[in-house]
């Protein structure tokens, strides 16, 4: 085998690696957020930063509310799906809310 056929080889095994890997990238970041948001725990009340922002996994609990529908589920931070129980929230990464849970940064999409 010659020095050019050694080259070649390797090459090959790269760019198959390359393909590879590539491929599984666009799977995972094809899968639903959603999908991948279920595996989060689950935010608890008593997490130091949830306790500063008042957390409430019961938004009908919460003082400072503005009005009677405000909720994880329909603020702007909240990125979990429609009619789900939990999803991520932006200011508790990695960790899933509530959506009838409220907290003091509570801000309505707009």
């Amino acid at each position: 085998m010659s020095q050019h056929d050694s080259n070649n080889e390797g090459r090959r095994r790269f760019l198959k690696a390359a393909t590879g890997a590539m491929a599984a990238a666009t799977v995972l970041s094809t899968l639903p957020r959603q999908a991948r948001a279920q595996d989060l725990p689950h935010l608890s009340p008593s997490d130091p930063t949830a306790s500063a922002l008042k957390y409430v996994e019961d938004g009908t609990k919460a003082q400072g509310r503005k009005t009677p529908n405000d909720f994880c589920a329909d603020c702007s931070f909240f990125q979990g799906k429609a009619g789900g129980a939990w999803g991520p929230c932006q200011l508790f990464p990695g960790k899933a809310v509530n959506a009838k849970g409220w907290c003091v940064s509570h801000t309505h999409v707009a």
